[in-house]
């Protein structure tokens, strides 16, 4: 058995511990900051425990239900009925056939052609052409520059910036494949979350990691990742050297060639390569609702953000409402440096156009939650674009986010590549004998 040294106490690196522990390697699991969780982090919001990023489940999230029912805690996920709106200068329901047929402002031959759009995106199970065509392209083809440009073009530009004429339609496709399948039936949504939080299964891996023998640092960032004749020998850190014959790097792919300097030249280059923008979840507790629904896409005049997450309207908040307002962006965009006192403005004035009201008496409690590398840049042909997850180091796996292509940033897809990596440890068959885009077709 390995000594193995995970980087990252995310739900990947923590996953990828947890599994490498139970299969009887000596694990430790190192994390930069003074608390565990990553993206599934928690923060004390006035006496409630909350995600600084929301995260939901959606009843195609496998890899979530059976680690949890593993780690005891399976009782923990809890279903909710949940619908979605749009926001056009008046609110609207949205996500069904019928809030489609009855939405003012499409015809009747545009309704026709965005529902079989829809439909078709959903019922596929493989559409590899996609790889190497942008979802503007994609969107275009299939439902015509009025629906592009009333419902996506919005969407895009306020996530994407510079880089949103050119994202991955494969990629688009599986999020609206992913969230179209989390249905009871055609007209009812259903959604999932953790009682408690994601806090409660990060809490539960790090107990079933210690309960194997092994063990989580925090507040130990990761320096170097050591190496000698070609093989993985440890990680530096400020406090030790963490001696391994295995290494599971899960930190996002920009900090590499800096933490892996022995890496070939075209190697740092490719991780180079896989650009990135940062996020901001602009978080309040109200007295009152905005609206009814879970989440609320917004294209209107004067408003800078693709939309709400009404998270109160799946979570059970006791009584409070808990909205995020997300701002994805470039770092290098000037709003990613404004004061939080300037974004908690800006996304109170957009609560308050969606629902008037809304007043400064109904704020409770605010949060402003950063993060430079919050959502990899998928741009068309990316399959081919991510490096192997097994490095030319022996021993060295690395892989971050990015690498759920095309699948997006979620608890499922960390459990199940992080699991896979523990797996890959002193194993012939590694997770990356397939190519990625076959990877992507099996799992289709």
């Amino acid at each position: 058995m390995a000594r193995v040294v995970v980087v990252g106490a995310g739900a990947m690196g923590l996953a990828a511990g947890y599994r490498a522990a139970k299969d009887g390697h000596s694990v430790d699991v190192i994390e930069a900051a003074p608390e565990p969780g990553g993206m599934a982090g928690h923060f004390d919001f006035g006496g409630l425990s909350l995600e600084r990023f929301y995260h939901f489940a959606c009843l195609s999230d496998l890899p979530t239900f059976e680690l949890m029912n593993e780690l005891g805690i399976g009782d923990k996920m809890i279903w909710r009925k949940t619908t979605m709106g749009y926001f056009d200068g008046k609110l609207h329901a949205w996500g069904d056939p019928i809030s489609l047929f009855k939405y003012p402002g499409l015809n009747l031959f545009e309704k026709m052609r965005y529902g079989l759009f829809a439909f078709v995106c959903v019922r596929r199970n493989s559409w590899p052409v996609l790889e190497h065509e942008s979802a503007k392209d994609w969107i275009l083809r299939w439902c015509g520059q009025s629906i592009y440009d009333r419902f996506w073009k919005p969407l895009f530009e306020f996530k994407f910036y510079e880089y949103a004429d050119n994202i991955s339609a494969s990629w688009i496709w599986t999020r609206i494949r992913r969230i179209g399948r989390s249905r009871k039936s055609m007209l009812e949504e259903r959604l999932g979350y953790i009682d408690g939080g994601t806090l409660t299964l990060v809490n539960a891996l790090i107990e079933g990691i210690k309960a194997h023998g092994g063990r989580v640092h925090l507040g130990t960032p990761a320096q170097r990742v050591l190496t000698a004749d070609g093989r993985v020998t440890g990680v530096q850190t400020p406090q030790q050297t963490f001696a391994a014959d295995a290494v599971i790097c899960t930190t996002p792919t920009p900090f590499v060639s800096a933490m892996v300097p022995d890496l070939p030249e075209e190697w740092k280059q490719k991780y180079d390569a896989i650009h990135n923008i940062g996020v901001i979840c602009v978080i309040f507790k109200l007295a009152r609702r905005v609206t009814p629904h879970f989440w609320v896409n917004i294209s209107a005049p004067g408003i800078e953000i693709p939309g709400i997450i009404e998270f109160s309207n799946l979570r059970d908040m006791g009584g409070d409402a808990i909205v995020y307002v997300p701002y994805y962006m470039p770092v290098t965009h000037e709003k990613f440096s404004w004061p939080d006192e300037r974004l908690l403005a800006e996304a109170f004035g957009c609560l308050q156009q969606i629902n008037p009201m809304v007043g400064d008496v109904d704020v409770k409690d605010t949060k402003v939650a950063r993060l430079r590398y919050g959502q990899p840049i998928c741009e068309p042909g990316f399959a081919a674009k991510i490096p192997p997850v097994k490095t030319p180091i022996e021993g060295l796996q690395i892989a971050d986010t990015c690498y759920y292509y095309p699948e997006d940033r979620g608890i499922a897809e960390s459990v199940r590549l992080g699991s896979a990596m523990a797996r890959a440890v002193g194993a012939r068959a590694i997770v990356e004998d397939k190519p990625i885009l076959e990877r992507m077709t099996d799992r289709a």
